[in-house]
């Protein structure tokens, strides 16, 4: 059984490389995709040199168009955050359960060296190794997403993969967003906007 998910995860983190390699004639490790919402545009770095199978992963969402028309759909700050240590983000994606691709491997922050500054981009996820699409933005530096935090029990952290470069005051502008008590979780309790915010198209620059 465990040699059968290794053999899994391996394959899947291979299918990933190979998908960064595809970008190689361009000689980069930062591609930048623009996003644009209901409320105006994000500009966001992806270091696929720095974060292979995490950023390959969302590039490939975006190329396949699985971004398009998804959603910010929550938003924490300090005055509803219901963990600890306490921090502020926005989170979207298509929400899609199980989502087009198999789940990816997990990428520490201690692995890749991108830390979840203001502005960095990083999976959601629950376990190790269970990100699929969502994902989240930092507002403000939030050091207790990083790994060895106590954020989660398993001190893993989040696998942060880029950076906005334009566009944070839209992002604070979603982080500000009105919030209602409907929520799948006592742990996402006050956290759901009440008119999520539209990811219009998510494109290759």
């Amino acid at each position: 059984m465990i040699r059968a998910l290794f053999k899994s995860s391996f394959c899947i983190s291979s299918l990933l490389i190979a998908f960064v390699s595809s970008y190689s004639l361009a000689q980069t490790d930062v591609v930048n995709v623009l996003m644009t919402t209901s409320q105006g545009e994000i500009e966001i770095e992806l270091y696929l040199g720095r974060a292979p199978i995490t950023a390959a992963n969302f590039l490939r969402l975006v190329e396949g168009g699985h971004m398009d028309d998804s959603t910010f759909y929550r938003t924490v700050t300090y005055e509803n955050d219901n963990g600890s240590p306490r921090i502020e983000v926005i989170q979207g994606g298509p929400n899609q359960g199980e989502g087009p691709f198999p789940p990816i491997a997990h990428e520490t922050t201690e692995q890749t060296g991108i830390l979840h500054v203001d502005g960095a981009i990083s999976m959601s996820r629950g376990g190790v190794g269970t990100a699929s699409t969502e994902f989240f933005i930092c507002i403000g530096d939030q050091p207790g997403l990083d790994y060895g935090q106590p954020r989660n029990a398993d001190m893993q952290g989040f696998a942060a993969f880029g950076k906005v470069v334009r566009g944070m005051d839209v992002v604070r502008a979603i982080n500000n967003s009105a919030t209602d008590e409907t929520s799948y979780s006592e742990y996402t309790r006050g956290q759901q906007i009440s008119e999520p915010v539209v990811i219009e198209s998510v494109v290759r620059l």
